[in-house]
């Protein structure tokens, strides 16, 4: 070789050598801007300075991306991953945190493909992290402007992530509900329930699932849970309370609204309830004070003054069966009340049918049969 060719030899060596420990040094860049970003964020360096430094270490990486050697090499791009990951999270320009968030999960995808013996498994595991905080904070923002389907969508893959994060469980569930969505639904409230959410508001989400599924046992099951962990929490005794009546757990529910009462002496609909349940056993006696206990709180009360005025008319009904001597009197005494008690529900509503026709049979029972043709008129109107 002549010495001409032999020192171009040497030059070709050198360039090579030059440009492939470029990219090698540039990949050192990308590595050492991670610890000086570490070292910002320990010092509370402000955003700007954080960003100039992430800045400049994705600069190096993708100068390594694009080197036909070290872009093989899964640290380019685990690097790269983590850098953009943290943009995407503290960056206040929402377009540019998108952009970045975007680059990480390509980014991401690149160096778990490639790094096939989990040697950057830490920097792709803090990517992943990234994108998930960044993912919820996107979430968070249609949670709250009520766009259900984007919150549901990014919400799921957050809350797989962060199992056990009963808030994160609790908004997925809610956001699946939205898109009715319920067996999605169902999963995540149970996510929440079994790492030990305490809202009463999962509770009552659990029961409403389960009765539109018809599985009332489950949902009987969910409020009582709740009431184990929110006693006398007023939404889960009601929903409670309703549902045994729907499904004829009429004892059930008197024992229920007796012990609440002990605790809530104000609360009409509960005195109002448990003059109903008793009326239906019969028990008119113990219903008419019930319902008159709801009317000590609410005056106005409609429905109890039309069951009270109902109760009335059917213990007049049983006076009139007995084998007493002063039976009459008794029936006289009832049909009274259960007139005054019904006119009272009237003038609150002038429209309500059933209590027009309970006038018209008192009216009628009196003799007074103006009264009842006046009703009769009026009952036409409707």
């Amino acid at each position: 070789m002549s010495k001409k060719a032999l020192l171009s030899s040497i030059a070709l060596i050198l360039v090579a050598g030059n440009l492939t420990y470029a990219q090698r040094s540039q990949v050192q860049i990308a590595r050492n801007s991670i610890g000086k970003l570490h070292v910002a964020i320990n010092s509370k360096a402000d955003e700007k300075s954080q960003l100039g430094i992430v800045g400049e270490g994705i600069k190096a990486s993708e100068a390594a991306q694009n080197d036909r050697k070290t872009k093989k090499w899964p640290e380019t791009w685990a690097i790269k991953a983590y850098l953009s990951s943290y943009v995407s999270v503290i960056d206040a320009d929402e377009g540019n945190a998108d952009r970045y968030f975007s680059l990480a999960n390509d980014a991401i995808d690149s160096a778990r493909r490639l790094d096939k013996f989990q040697t950057n498994s830490r920097l792709i595991d803090a990517a992943i992290y990234n994108v998930n905080i960044r993912k919820q904070n996107k979430a968070n923002t249609a949670f709250n402007n009520n766009d259900f389907a984007t919150a549901y969508k990014l919400l799921k893959d957050v809350s797989d992530f962060f199992p056990k994060d009963t808030t994160l469980a609790m908004n997925t569930g809610i956001s699946a509900q939205n898109v009715q969505d319920y067996d999605n639904a169902l999963t995540y409230f149970k996510r929440a329930k079994d790492n030990g959410a305490r809202n009463s508001i999962l509770f009552q989400n659990l029961a409403n699932i389960y009765t539109s599924k018809f599985e009332n046992e489950l949902a009987i099951k969910s409020l009582e849970d709740g009431l184990r962990l929110n006693p006398y929490d007023a939404n889960l005794t009601n929903s409670y309370i309703n549902l045994l009546i729907d499904n004829e757990k009429y004892e059930t529910a008197i024992k229920v609204i007796d012990n609440t009462l002990k605790i809530d002496t104000k609360n009409k609909l509960l005195y109002f309830l448990y003059g109903y349940l008793h009326q239906y056993n019969a028990n008119y006696t113990t219903a008419e004070l019930a319902y008159n206990k709801a009317l000590s709180i609410d005056e106005n009360y409609f429905d109890a003054l039309y069951q009270l005025g109902l109760a009335y008319v059917n213990s007049a009904n049983n006076a009139l069966k007995s084998s007493e001597a002063d039976k009459n009197q008794k029936y006289q005494s009832f049909i009274n009340r259960a007139e005054i008690a019904l006119l009272q529900a009237h003038e609150i509503n002038q429209n309500d049918k059933s209590t027009v026709q309970l006038l018209i049979e008192i009216y009628t029972r009196k003799n007074k049969l103006d009264k009842v043709q006046e009703l009769k008129s009026k009952l036409e109107e409707f």
